[in-house]
């Protein structure tokens, strides 16, 4: 199901643990355990933890809902009175406001692609003016900040390399040099515009690389940093690559357990392949 439905199941489901949690002697009613605001008691806490968590899911739906309504039903739920809406009439509301949400999310998100595919645009056009800056044939524009010498790797090979990725307005969204921790991965698992722009370097080079949208997550985007039709921009250094170490990795499952082509470049972990969402994996 769409998120829209998702986050609106677990704001019904944290309803229905509060009342199945309720205490036992209480006859199924919900009871009131001190003034509102006193969070000296168990049940008080509780009562909170659930309420937080609750406004938070509803929050973040980002609809109108009518609180007085909404206590309405819990104390009436509790009480175990019989619902002034059938099971019917819930649902179909439920899922009208699901759609309204997703309905909305996808204009927010379509206007947000428009904007970042524009930006980008605009920024690749004066940025291949530039002294120094390089255009290839896909678009890929690079610059040399260090050469090195020797062979270069190609798609089959696997690559050891640190590096730090930035969004057009300077905010990074990951880099091994803040792990200290260099990544290494097979070069045909990653990105379009790595895959491209890797092959061009020698062991010891540092090259710095503007990669247009289409070669990098596209109209989808990557994990919460990266948005839909985001340039990206990369400072890469190539410490080494192992000839042919990627060939027989490409179709072995990833780290995150399932068979993919992509890998993953998680900040927070280990560099290898992981799961969905995370922010430099190709989709």
């Amino acid at each position: 199901m769409q998120k829209s439905f998702r986050l609106l199941a677990a704001a019904t489901l944290t309803l229905f643990a509060a009342a199945c949690s309720q205490p036992s002697g209480q006859g199924g009613t919900a009871a009131s355990s001190g003034n509102a605001g006193d969070l000296t008691t168990d049940a008080q806490k509780f009562g909170y933890a659930i309420g937080t968590d609750l406004g938070k899911s509803l929050k973040q739906v980002n609809t109108e809902v009518d609180l007085d309504s909404l206590k309405l039903g819990l104390d009436e739920a509790m009480a175990g009175k019989a619902p002034r809406m059938d099971d019917k009439a819930r649902q179909e509301i439920k899922t009208t406001i699901a759609k309204k949400i997703q309905s909305k999310q996808k204009e927010e998100r379509d206007a947000k692609a428009t904007k970042n595919k524009e930006a980008g645009e605009k920024f690749l056009a004066e940025n291949a003016k530039k002294e120094g800056v390089k255009t290839t044939a896909s678009g890929l524009q690079y610059e040399v900040i260090t050469e090195g010498k020797g062979d270069h790797p190609t798609k089959d090979d696997k690559v050891t390399v640190n590096y730090r990725g930035t969004l057009l307005d300077g905010t990074e969204f990951d880099s091994s040099y803040s792990r200290n921790q260099p990544i290494t991965f097979p070069l045909a698992n990653v990105i379009p515009g790595w895959t491209e722009g890797v092959q061009l370097m020698t062991a010891g080079s540092k090259y710095k690389f503007y990669i247009p949208s289409n070669l990098a997550y596209g109209e989808r985007g990557a994990g919460a940093k990266i948005g839909p039709n985001e340039t990206l921009i990369f400072e890469v250094e190539l410490i080494s690559f192992e000839k042919g170490g990627g060939k027989a990795e490409s179709d072995k499952p990833a780290a995150g357990g399932k068979p993919s082509k992509k890998i993953t470049i998680k900040p927070e972990a280990t560099p290898k392949a992981k799961n969905e969402g995370d922010e430099t994996k190709k989709e």
